[in-house]
């Protein structure tokens, strides 16, 4: 499905409900996997989500979780767990060329039984689960947290818990902080000092429901939107002032455009009044790197020059985002530097017109994207891979009166 955007209002105005941020959601569910009393409240209905949830329910041998990167690295480690059960797990074509060499070399040194179907290091992977019985791990910490996480939220099952050593510089701290806040939510002993984490074992847990937050990186794209316009006033829920999500930074980054968050109760007001635009923009996200792309799209938009760093996890995600962020932006006219952890922006002040953005199986290629549409009418190729983390993006863009119809490309 190809899409042109286009939207000519100058203020905007509404109110969005956003899923359940599927990062905590996806945690919880593999909690839930191996604790059966926890229940789940505001569950995300990602296609993420959606996948890891089938697969949990699954007594097939070939488990296919599509293009779900959590899915897979949390899997890995929760079916290595099930002893007497074997999985094949796979995934799309770009799954079976993300790395998860890593994660399955730490399990093999806790005793876990998994090997290769095809290339090295690569999905798809056989697992041969069993009992785990060594406490403590090793792991590099500097290319993605969702390994050190998958370790965490098996390590309350194992017969000694789990002691995970991270070695070097640690990647994405909030989510790994996410992991542990989690797990003591649900009532589970845990810390993190310094370079270890340390979860302790527990056989039960009370019966309960952990409520989930709305996704903070998909309230970016109306962060955007709303720097964007010359005004806004955009109610966002459910949201919480004290929050689990890295990408929460963004009511700090988006003051810079004029844009201020008020908390109330459940939601968040989102408060853009005409004001000058920054000269330039420079941010490390290194614990938020999913948010790079909105923030680069909203910088083209308002022809600010910026430069994002800390974004080598990105080599890694969906697509190669940086690479597809140059050659996307590069499209409407401005230049792009990147290298293997940084983007440099140089906007120029027009823009190249009947641009056609192709999406490369991210879901967050295309909605950073869909803002930019309040500047200049543009088309979005295979629009229906936001279903990955936000399946009704493109009807809530209609609440804030985009027009957006279906085109060929």
């Amino acid at each position: 499905m190809n899409l042109k955007i286009s939207n000519t209002k100058k203020h905007l105005t509404g109110a969005i409900k956003i899923t359940g941020s599927k990062s905590e959601s996806n945690r919880l569910l593999i909690l839930q996997a191996l604790y059966p009393n926890l229940k789940i409240g505001n569950l995300s209905n990602s296609d993420d989500t959606h996948y890891l949830q089938k697969a949990l329910d699954s007594e097939d041998e070939l488990i296919d979780i599509h293009h779900a990167g959590t899915a897979m690295r949390f899997l890995t480690a929760y079916f290595s767990t099930l002893n007497g059960r074997e999985v094949v797990l796979t995934g799309s074509k770009r799954m079976t060329e993300r790395p998860v060499k890593l994660l399955v070399d730490a399990l093999k040194t806790m005793g876990a039984d998994i090997s290769y179907e095809k290339n090295e290091g690569y999905p798809p992977i056989r697992i041969k689960g069993k009992k785990l019985q060594v406490s403590k791990v090793s792991l590099e910490a500097n290319i993605s947290s969702q390994y050190i996480s998958a370790l965490m939220l098996i390590a309350p099952s194992l017969p000694k818990g789990l002691e995970i050593f991270l070695e070097g510089e640690i990647t994405s701290v909030p989510y790994i902080k996410m992991t542990l806040e989690i797990l003591q939510r649900a009532g589970i002993k845990g810390v993190f000092e310094g370079n270890t984490i340390k979860i302790e074992p527990t056989l039960a847990l009370q019966k309960q429901t952990l409520a989930v937050e709305s996704d903070w990186s998909s309230a970016s794209y109306y962060y955007s939107l709303a720097a964007i316009s010359e005004s806004a006033d955009l109610k966002l829920s459910t949201y919480r002032k004290t929050s689990l999500q890295g990408d929460s930074c963004l009511a700090n980054i988006y003051k810079q455009f004029g844009v201020h968050t008020r908390f109330e109760k459940d939601h968040i007001i989102l408060e853009k009044h005409v004001a000058p635009k920054p000269k330039h923009i420079e941010e490390n996200l290194q614990n938020s790197p999913d948010i790079a792309q909105t923030i680069a799209v909203t910088c083209l938009a308002l022809n600010v020059p910026c430069r994002l760093t800390g974004l080598h996890t990105l080599k890694i995600k969906e697509t190669d985002r940086l690479e597809a962020l140059k050659t996307e932006i590069e499209k409407f006219g401005s230049k792009v530097k990147v290298t293997h952890n940084s983007l440099e922006l140089f906007p120029q002040q027009e823009f190249s017109e009947q641009v056609s953005v192709a999406t490369y199986n991210d879901h967050r290629m295309a909605m950073a994207f869909a803002p930019l549409g309040l500047k200049i009418p543009f088309k979005i190729e295979d629009a229906e891979v936001v279903s990955k983390s936000y399946p009704g993006f493109w009807e809530d863009l209609e609440k804030l009166n985009f027009n957006i119809e279906k085109t060929s490309i």
